[in-house]
């Protein structure tokens, strides 16, 4: 097996074996590069500068790359094949980052399609993240002919408990976590992950926010919101929490709460199109468009998205004509 040296910020090196992509022998190093995909090049996350070796830019990339990253060797780190010695850049915090053996201790039906899973760490016992970021699950090998995968997940937990992590996950049909998350993991199973990673955080101003999310996009709106009961922050702000069907929603009862006791905080939750049998009263249509017609002022406001990328680029739309500026609006785009 040829192995080749990678230099990394000019002050660590390590070997990763020839073909292999840059995403995976890093983490196989313990360093690992933020994604929301898992090395599939469908996010664009996992972004390094490759300032020696690499090959070629592949087709995959160019989708997420403009000219100023092309121009100054910004590759995706999934579809850099190492086929000799190479030296990239990547923000230092990453070197940092640390792999987590946890046990899940709880898994609560939400919906139909989506489940909290809660994860008692083990070791280390601690983990300290900003909220609003994510960790990377590790997804064993559970079925013939199967490998290891990353799969990212925004932390759901009330930071105040730094001895475990929630995550809110939606199963996705055929996906190779969710699976096993859904079909396989049992109470009691150790587990590991990584992280914390992310750059989704409020902001350290106080101007009035609008959250947006739908599905698991509830997670890092939910951890934000523990954040700000703790601390008691004082901003004015407005959650829209769009579902397709009543049976979609879910913690209304812990939203009701959020309402109650911070200062100055509204929860709308917006179904698309209500079955014929379902009783509800509040509004309906897209979530954005309720955000349109319901939201006051809307200028003067922050925003702060979770979701699809369809999702991310409709709200995206739809502020812009309400006057938030683009620095203003805040993501994490899930694929």
């Amino acid at each position: 097996m040829t192995m080749f040296k990678v230099d990394i910020n000019g002050e660590k090196q390590i070997e990763i074996r020839q073909g292999q992509s840059l995403y995976e022998g890093l983490a196989a190093a313990d360093i690992f590069i933020p994604s929301a995909c898992g090395g599939r090049a469908i996010c664009g996350y996992c972004k390094v500068k490759v300032t020696k070796g690499g090959g070629e830019v592949t087709p995959q990339e160019l989708p997420f790359l403009d000219d100023g990253q092309l121009n100054d060797n910004i590759r995706l780190s999934c579809q850099v094949k190492v086929n000799g010695d190479i030296s990239i850049e990547i923000p230092k915090g990453l070197l940092a980052g640390r792999l987590y053996k946890c046990t899940c201790s709880d898994i609560e039906e939400l919906t139909a399609d989506i489940r909290r899973f809660r994860f008692d760490l083990v070791r280390p016992k601690v983990m300290n993240y900003v909220p609003g970021q994510f960790i990377q699950f590790r997804t064993p090998v559970y079925f013939e002919g199967g490998e290891e995968v990353y799969r990212s997940y925004s932390i759901a937990s009330d930071p105040a408990d730094k001895s475990a992590i929630e995550l809110i996950m939606r199963r996705v049909p055929n996906g190779i976590s969710t699976t096993y998350c859904f079909d396989h993991l049992n109470v009691g199973d150790k587990v590991t992950v990584n992280g914390p990673s992310g750059d989704f955080h409020l902001s350290d101003t106080d101007s009035p926010m609008i959250f947006i999310a739908g599905g698991s996009g509830m997670a890092p709106i939910r951890c934000i919101l523990n954040y700000m009961r703790n601390t008691s922050v004082k901003r004015k702000a407005v959650y829209y929490f769009g579902a397709n069907k009543v049976n979609e929603l879910f913690m209304l009862d812990e939203m009701k709460q959020f309402e109650n006791d911070l200062e100055d905080f509204r929860f709308v939750p917006v179904v698309a199109a209500p079955d014929a049998n379902e009783i509800w009263t509040g509004l309906t249509g897209l979530v954005t468009d309720a955000v349109e017609s319901d939201l006051k002022n809307a200028a003067d406001y922050e925003a702060y998205l979770c979701g699809s990328p369809g999702m991310i680029e409709a709200s995206r739309k739809v502020l812009g004509r309400l006057g938030i500026p683009e620095d203003k609006i805040y993501y994490d785009s899930f694929a």
